[in-house]
């Protein structure tokens, strides 16, 4: 098997999905940390940018091939290492687990990573209450419309989809820490809390969890 190195930051919540899959997979790998906030963020160094010219991470290396963007890896760790699978193997369900991974990765998160937190505090001059309100008014939208999803599909089961953990599953728990971090009264979403609960209990979310990452007394 290839070599494998990770490019990561322990509050980064797109790194911690590739930290999920690694740990509920099995996959050894060799960690980089990158810290997105000491020296000005070392993502944006030039010998990063060699490595990722969008200066994010994570970044999954392959002996000498990089691999950016977190559902480019959750896809590639899932081809290369099919067991556990991540997805259901009905073919409607699978679509549906994409798609509540997509609603995460692509509406909610964006909206709220750091480098946006940051343009609107350095540029904007939002300060910290008016910030922590845009965070959690997109966490509320978002999560109001993946629990009445979970709700009308109605599959019995701890997890999103049932009795399987999947993508879905992998990219909502970094999203709900962080909305408990953030103080969104994440709470209130009951199934989803239920899920966020349900999958702390396993020893591969424990794992990759922030607050058990070698980088995370350097905050």
């Amino acid at each position: 098997m290839p070599e494998l190195s990770l490019y990561t930051y322990c509050r980064s919540s797109a790194a911690y999905r590739v930290r999920i899959a690694m740990a509920l997979k099995n996959i050894p790998f060799n960690e980089k940390y990158i810290h997105l906030i000491k020296n000005g963020g070392e993502e944006k160094t030039d010998e990063f940018k060699k490595i990722n010219p969008q200066q994010l991470i994570p970044v999954l290396t392959v002996n000498q091939d990089n691999i950016n963007q977190s559902l480019a890896i959750l896809e590639y760790l899932e081809e290369c290492y099919p067991t556990p699978s991540l997805f259901p193997k009905d073919i409607m369900l699978k679509a549906q687990v994409r798609a509540l991974a997509y609603s995460i990765c692509c509406d909610i998160h964006p909206l709220n990573n750091l480098r946006v937190l940051q343009y609107l505090q350095t540029n904007l001059k939002i300060d910290e209450s008016k910030k922590d309100e845009w965070y959690c008014h997109w966490i509320q939208i978002g999560f109001q419309a993946i629990e009445e999803q979970l709700t009308r599909l109605d599959l019995n089961g701890p997890y999103c989809f049932g009795s399987q953990i999947t993508l879905a599953d992998i990219c909502l728990i970094p999203q709900a820490y962080n909305a408990i971090r953030f103080n969104c009264h994440f709470e209130q979403h009951k199934k989803l809390y239920s899920i966020y609960q349900n999958c702390m209990e396993i020893s591969a979310f424990k794992l990759a969890a922030p607050e058990q990452q070698s980088d995370f007394e350097s905050i």
